[in-house]
């Protein structure tokens, strides 16, 4: 839509007068004549000399030029659009760290692996952040830092004095990556909080704005290495890879040290349970010449920012040059008023509830429960007009975690009081949350002809998601469905 038609429809309506007040307090425009009227008239300026009156001028020139230069870039994002073939549109729902940008991998490992492959060698950065802060974590605990804790005794033993002084580069490390994964006019210094005000632990996640372009300096199709020309941000990230590969066997001794283990069970933190948990494996990720494996990227934490629409190219024979746009949006409680302008012409709709979120709080608000917001999450989206027409699919994820915290001794019913005296077991503990789900859907959905389709997922095997992404695309293509459930 040209500029001033997008005005056209924005511009007001002339206000009622209210008695005694004159006329209205807007006036019909000329949209026409706003086009050509730029710069405005700028009224004759008391001393103003004709140094000052060129300065004025030239400004208003130069601002002229920008306001054309973006109102091209509009009209031109305008035509790609229109001219980009899109078959199937996908929006993934859900909370903050429901797993929906891992879901995303898989979508694009299952239908376009080869350009999956392509970007493997980017995520390299992604998980050294996600490893660091993990080892950053456990620093500042064992300092009284910003978590106010301190693991132990005061008197710290001879060898965690000296893990404390050669781990602290990591810390510079941490600002290198933080600098260049993340959107530079939204990047900021230093390290990532990782416990909300509940002391709940969060996920080792790393922000990445839309402005980023993180993936595009580790491409595989890159010229960088034959003509010895890197991007800017490449040399930087490979001193710090150094860095963490000189760290790896503290970091290992950190992780095994038995005061940090004990008292991190004391102060009942699971690390190994938080998305983007890379420190039991870090002799072989801090290792030279490492590699991710796709494991190791659908493992990888990284928060979406904003709202997200990423294309997938198929690339099986059947479905060849078919392209689905998948739409992914942050999930944390102010950035869901973006989710309505996307709801228009979509197909499906995934929505994400992490099942082992039930003893978890939000970041946001530590008063409200993770899986008491994902209700009420879901019955805002089955109520939604604009989705009347719009597939659902329901996925409990992450019942890996699920099933290690209920093994761990964790009691759902302690949490989640309606479950009362029901197994502690993993099975009846999801059939319990599909049948609460389906229920709300049941009494809010708009179209009580549309079915909901539930699955149980752990979106980092991607194994298992393989098999719900093949019935989703039955789904798309033939309109029958079966049922996940336990995979």
């Amino acid at each position: 839509m040209p500029l001033r038609d997008k005005l056209r429809a924005l511009s007001p309506k002339p206000l009622s007068t209210p008695p005694g007040l004159g006329k209205s307090i807007t006036h019909p425009v000329d949209l026409e004549q706003l086009d050509n009227a730029w710069p405005p008239s700028s009224p004759v300026l008391a001393n103003e000399t004709p140094a000052d009156k060129e300065r004025r001028l030239e400004a208003e020139r130069e601002a002229k030029r920008r306001n054309d230069a973006i109102e091209a870039e509009i009209e031109q994002d305008r035509l790609e659009r229109k001219k980009r073939r899109i078959d199937v549109k996908i929006i993934l729902l859900g909370q903050a760290e429901s797993g929906k940008s891992t879901i995303l991998r898989n979508f694009h490992l299952k239908f376009a692996p080869a350009a999956f492959q392509a970007e493997v060698t980017a995520w390299r950065a992604v998980i050294d952040l996600n490893l660091v802060r993990s080892v950053l974590y456990i620093l500042d605990v064992v300092n009284g830092g910003a978590s106010g804790e301190r693991l132990g005794s005061p008197n710290l033993s001879d060898e965690m004095r000296r893990l404390r002084v050669t781990l602290s580069p990591l810390r510079t490390v941490e600002a290198a990556l933080s600098r260049f994964l993340a959107d530079e006019r939204t990047a900021g210094p230093g390290v990532t909080a990782l416990k909300d005000a509940s002391g709940n632990v969060r996920g080792f996640d790393v922000q990445v704005g839309r402005g980023s372009k993180w993936k595009a300096l580790f491409s595989r199709n890159t010229t960088a290495q034959s003509s010895r020309e890197y991007p800017p941000g490449y040399q930087e990230v490979e001193n710090a890879r150094r860095v963490i590969e000189a760290c790896r066997d503290d970091m290992a001794a950190l992780w095994a040290h038995p005061t940090v283990r004990e008292s991190l069970v004391m102060n009942d933190v699971a690390l190994q349970f938080q998305s983007g948990f890379f420190l039991d494996q870090v002799e072989r990720i801090a290792a030279p010449g490492y590699e991710p494996s796709i494991d190791d990227v659908l493992k990888a934490r990284i928060q979406t920012m904003g709202v997200e629409e990423h294309t997938v190219k198929l690339e099986s024979a059947a479905e060849a040059g078919q392209v689905w746009s998948i739409i992914d949006v942050g999930g944390s409680r102010h950035q869901r008023a973006a989710w309505i302008p996307f709801f228009e012409d979509i197909n499906m709709l995934i929505f994400l509830a992490p099942a082992s979120a039930f003893d978890q709080t939000l970041e946001e608000d530590p008063t409200v429960n993770r899986l008491w917001d994902s209700f009420l999450i879901w019955k805002t989206v089955c109520s939604s007009r604009l989705l009347r027409n719009v597939a659902f699919i329901l996925c409990l994820n992450k019942y890996d975690i699920l099933d290690a915290k209920l093994k761990s001794g964790v009691q759902f019913a302690q949490h989640v009081t309606s479950y009362k005296n029901r197994p502690n077991e993993t099975e009846p503990v999801l059939l319990y949350l599909k049948d609460k789900f389906a229920s709300i859907f049941k009494q809010t959905t708009i179209s009580h002809s549309r079915a909901l389709h539930t699955h149980f997922t752990c979106a980092t095997d991607a194994k298992a998601t393989a098999l719900v992404l093949t019935r989703i695309r039955e789904h798309i293509f033939t309109g029958n469905f079966q049922d996940a459930d336990l995979i």
